[in-house]
């Protein structure tokens, strides 16, 4: 199955992955990083990530990687 890796330094909570999510395996976290945002975090089980990079295309600050 697909992996995802949030940078959360780039990250700036927008919560677009969140919505893209078929899955709804990512939601905005309770942490914040060093810019002062909330963000972005994999909620999901391991190795459940479809892979579909719904997510890393909606991203607009370019924080989400995608794996296969």
């Amino acid at each position: 199955m697909g992996k995802i890796v949030i940078n959360e330094e780039f990250c700036k909570g927008c919560a677009l992955c969140a919505t893209a999510c078929v899955k709804k395996y990512i939601a905005i976290g309770t942490e914040f990083n060093r810019t002062g945002y909330y963000f972005a975090e994999y909620c999901g089980p391991e190795g459940e990530c479809t892979g579909c990079a719904l997510c890393a295309e909606m991203c607009p600050d370019v924080a989400i990687e995608v794996w296969k």
